[in-house]
């Protein structure tokens, strides 16, 4: 990880703040049940790159591609439609 030891800590703190976010903040932007998020990522669905006991943290752009993912699906099979 060579690579990111020149990387100035305040620059990895703000990529952090902005585009990392833990399993609670993903439940909100996927809209999905706590359960749901886990079997995604046990299913290997949803990939966290870090997870820590109960907390997982996602990649951003990860989760807006499940969205639209998800998106697609609820148009094609939702009930409601």
């Amino acid at each position: 990880m060579k690579e990111f030891e020149n990387i100035k800590c305040e620059t990895k703190r703000e990529f952090i703040r902005r585009f990392v976010y833990t399993s609670a903040e993903a439940l909100e932007i996927l809209e999905i049940s706590r359960a749901r998020l886990s079997r995604m990522i046990k299913d290997g669905k949803l990939i966290p790159v870090k997870k820590s006991g109960a907390t997982s943290l996602f990649l951003l752009n990860d989760l807006l591609e499940k969205k639209r993912e998800l998106i697609k699906l609820r148009k094609k099979y939702g009930p409601w439609e």
